[in-house]
């Protein structure tokens, strides 16, 4: 683990490779698991706002739980997250043939709004737990992903650069900037030990 400002960092965010393959694991994180995706604070407001401006690509059983739950929910653990169609998939998710994908990114694909999705699941395979004094950024193994690994190691993409873009969501181009300098002395200590 290494430190960059207000955030512990695993080791596994530079040693692991990972490159999302939907075709093999057609959006399986979107429709498995035993809670919604996890939300922060200023995320609730954003999904009530676009909430109107995306219904109409949503699918009535998603309409439904969000209409019946809200746009957003507090979960068991309580925490913000979006809300499940009946505890299974989110209720933002609609599907191109048998493949999962998320609504509220597919209105943001065609311009209707300028938000992309929840940080969380842009951040996947990034699980981020906050506490009071810093926020853990952890790489989270599900073997649902196995393909994405897979496609990772062959093609040789680490997860921190398979999520520079949500990353930089998160934390700034500094704070990226800051762990690319981290990866490239890891790497250069990596080399040295062979």
């Amino acid at each position: 683990m290494f430190q960059i400002g207000k955030t512990i960092v695993s080791d596994d965010v530079l040693e692991k490779e990972f490159v999302c393959n939907l075709t093999a694991c057609k959006g399986q994180c979107c429709i498995d698991g035993d809670a919604g995706a996890p939300l922060d604070k200023d995320e609730t407001a954003i999904l009530e706002e676009v909430y109107p401006k995306i219904k109409s690509y949503l699918r009535p059983e998603g309409i439904d739980a969000i209409e019946q739950q809200g746009a957003w929910v507090v979960g068991e653990d309580g925490d913000f997250e979006t809300p499940l169609i009946n505890n299974k998939e989110c209720a933002y998710v609609i599907f191109d043939g048998n493949t999962a994908l998320c609504g509220i990114e597919q209105a943001y694909n065609e311009g209707l709004i300028t938000w992309k999705k929840p940080v969380s699941c842009h951040l996947y395979p990034i699980r981020i737990k906050e506490y009071s004094q810093f926020s853990a950024v952890n790489y989270n193994r599900w073997h649902i992903c196995d393909d994405a690994c897979v496609l990772g190691k062959e093609l040789e993409v680490p997860v921190y650069k398979f999520l520079k873009e949500p990353l930089i969501r998160k934390y700034g181009e500094d704070w990226y900037t800051e762990l690319e300098t981290v990866a490239a002395e890891w790497q250069k200590q990596s080399l040295n030990k062979k």
